[in-house]
């Protein structure tokens, strides 16, 4: 009788520990991610790594503030944002549900469900899109900026190109060996972010281009973003690994020196190739509503467009749309 007693307060201690700390991490402005510290980009912060207008903005405001969520790479975009245009406050405190970062598919669920009024992220996946349909909604899209899709492998694979057909033919399981495109004799790992992640839908929709993804073992689909870069660069991986994310998040936010990015079709990818639209693989990310915007949220996204805007998506890293 006393063990069984022993065994429900142990499990009552063991749930209420995890409430407690499920509560605590959805009212977290900013998902704490294994991969990434975003409070390096955080507005207003002592040494944050935001970008500045040279200039005061020439919009502020003041009240009626959009509530903003997004994907992990594009936190420091909207971020810059925040800091030119809204007012200058303690972040922790004043921006709790107001200026957050609960990566891709929660970001699309808090849009739907209300609880913000723009998201920054890749174009959603078609089961996002039929999320927000059961509720009659539907996905107003801005472009506001572009960024290279890449892929990357450990720093020691004798591998420097790849071509299109051949990533196809990695990720459809055709290709399953690198010794077939003249690498090592080694078996390929090939790394997938979860589904409704922004990575993954770009994979899906552009890369493969509606060619079914091969099912992937449990251990090769990554969670985080900077978990996938941080799988490949793993020296036991060297000869095996592959996987895929955003150039900005790969060079910038992550920039491990252990991996090495991939040429596509012989072209490597930059902002030149970008801009020149000679890399093959380039995806746009968005300021995305759902309709019955308030006039603080037109005016916010009609500036996002501006010479303004525009310079804080380019400083930051980006491609601008305009």
């Amino acid at each position: 009788m006393k063990l069984k007693i022993l065994v429900l307060l142990i499990v009552f201690f063991i749930l209420g520990r995890y409430t407690y700390s499920q509560n605590n991490y959805d009212n977290e402005p900013i998902r704490i991610v294994q991969d990434i510290n975003l409070y390096e980009y955080i507005p207003f912060g002592v040494n944050s790594r935001v970008a500045s207008l040279p200039i005061n903005s020439s919009l502020r405001l003041y009240d009626n503030l959009p509530r903003l969520d997004g994907a992990t790479a594009l936190y420091p975009v909207y971020a810059s944002f925040v800091q030119a245009v809204y007012p200058q406050s303690n972040y922790s405190s004043f921006y709790q549900g107001i200026v957050m970062c609960t990566q891709t598919h929660r970001a699309y669920e808090n849009l739907i469900n209300g609880y913000v009024d723009i998201i920054f992220c890749a174009e959603p996946s078609r089961e996002q899109i039929l999320l927000a349909a059961e509720k009659g909604l539907e996905f107003y899209m801005t472009p506001i900026g572009i960024d290279a899709f890449v892929f990357f492998v450990n720093k020691e694979n004798p591998i420097n190109n790849i071509t299109s057909e051949q990533i196809r033919g990695i990720y459809t399981g055709n290709i399953l060996n690198w010794g077939e495109i003249g690498g090592e004799n080694s078996v390929i790992i090939p790394y997938q972010r979860p589904k409704n992640s922004g990575s993954q839908t770009i994979m899906e929709n552009i890369i493969m281009v509606n060619i079914p993804i091969m099912e992937p073992l449990i251990e090769n689909v990554v969670a985080g973003m900077g978990d996938i870069v941080e799988r490949v660069s793993d020296y036991r991986n060297y000869f095996n690994a592959i996987g895929y994310s955003f150039l900005f998040f790969t060079t910038e936010m992550v920039a491990n020196e252990e991996i090495k990015l991939l040429s596509i079709d012989g072209i490597m990818p930059s902002r030149e190739t970008i801009q020149s639209n000679e890399y093959p693989f380039s995806g746009t990310f968005y300021a995305i509503t759902v309709g019955n915007e308030t006039v603080n949220t037109q005016r916010f996204i009609e500036w996002i467009l501006s010479e303004e805007g525009q310079y804080l998506v380019e400083k930051i890293g980006y491609i601008p749309i305009r």
